[in-house]
């Protein structure tokens, strides 16, 4: 199969969100939200993303959520104090869950639908946080380019908060009969060839548009920070999964994977 162009994978990813926007509505995860929104002290963020929010400090603070998704993390991050928050997308269908989400909270996030590497100007130079959370990078075809943009967004000496899946456990598939068993490279450069619908509420995959994963690994995360004169703050590897349920079996192993990541980076001074 011929692999796509980075603009065609990034073309078909958005048709593959969009059309799966509807499927993350019907779920107890999306009534518990609409039922908990509205209170001022909501949080969706698990302990680990709120710690390093606090210590690196989002009172009083203009924060940026790069693929905020539905919004739900970006309406989270007022209650830590964020001063005005705004989340960026390229998919339309989940920006207008997240305006109905917004509509419920007592506060008023700005919502942009923009391809992320395409950032307009107004969001330039414009914040002191920008967040970048679970299952962003995947999405990504050049894990530079991506960096580039994100840097774009901070004010000099503003700060990159990142909270990923460790790129590591691609190396597994959860559904094998030995999902232990390493089965693809950490090293692959081509995309996983997606065909089913993107879920992440634990549903049953079912059939759904083309969509394109790319791994990239710690390496050329980090390289890719440093080249967007980005200066690495913090570093950290965690043993919890915060992806689907699906992977939680490769918690608490005898000899234990890495699971998940944090990172901070501060934007250089001119």
């Amino acid at each position: 199969m011929d692999m796509p162009s980075a603009q065609q994978a990034i073309a078909s990813n958005k048709d593959a969100w969009d059309e799966s926007a509807q499927l993350h509505k019907d779920t107890d995860t999306w009534r518990a939200l609409l039922a908990s929104v509205a209170e001022p002290g909501f949080s969706c963020l698990d302990p680990t993303l709120t710690a390093l929010l606090q210590d690196v400090g989002v009172a009083g603070k203009d924060v940026v959520q790069l693929c905020c998704n539905n919004g739900r993390e970006s309406l989270s991050l007022f209650g830590l104090g964020a001063r005005t928050v705004v989340g960026v997308d390229q998919s339309r269908a989940f920006l207008d869950q997240a305006r109905e989400l917004a509509a419920l909270s007592p506060y008023s996030p700005e919502f942009i639908e923009t391809e992320i590497h395409h950032l307009p100007e107004r969001l330039h130079a414009r914040f002191d946080i920008a967040l970048v959370t679970i299952g962003v990078l995947g999405w990504m075809p050049d894990v530079a380019r991506f960096m580039r943009q994100v840097a774009t967004t901070l004010k000099p000496g503003g700060t990159l908060v990142m909270y990923e899946t460790h790129p590591f456990l691609e190396v597994f598939d959860p559904l094998a009969a030995n999902p232990l068993l390493p089965a693809s490279s950490y090293f692959q450069r081509e995309p996983f060839v997606l065909q089913e619908s993107i879920v992440y509420e634990g549903q049953s995959a079912v059939a759904g548009p083309t969509s394109y994963w790319f791994v990239h690994t710690l390496g050329s995360v980090v390289s890719a920070a440093i080249a967007a004169r980005l200066q690495i703050a913090h570093l950290q590897e965690y043993p919890h999964s915060n992806r689907e349920e699906l992977y939680d079996q490769y918690e608490d192993q005898t000899a234990q994977l890495p699971l998940c990541f944090t990172l901070t980076a501060t934007k250089r001074l001119p």
